[in-house]
């Protein structure tokens, strides 16, 4: 289950960057959002000039579930099994 809805529909990394930063805002602390948004930012400058697509797809698919397991760990401690 992805994190926000609209996941299955980023083609690019731009819609990527945006969809990233709006899960940022789910976590539950300041710090915890800043710290994110940085990485987000950070990996967004070094990948910007990829232009093949089966590789940014790869990184979307990679960045959305990587943001399911973030946003999972916060909000449902202990047994994983039980929030899936």
């Amino acid at each position: 289950m992805p994190p926000l809805p609209g996941a299955e529909l980023i083609q690019t990394s731009v819609q990527l960057y945006r969809y990233l930063l709006r899960c940022c805002r789910q976590l539950p602390s300041a710090a915890m959002q800043q710290h994110y948004r940085h990485a987000i930012r950070q990996s967004y400058n070094s990948h910007s000039d990829e232009k093949d697509p089966e590789r940014i797809l790869l990184m979307i698919n990679r960045a959305v579930a990587d943001a399911d397991w973030i946003l999972e760990k916060f909000f449902c401690p202990g047994d994983l099994k039980k929030c899936l």
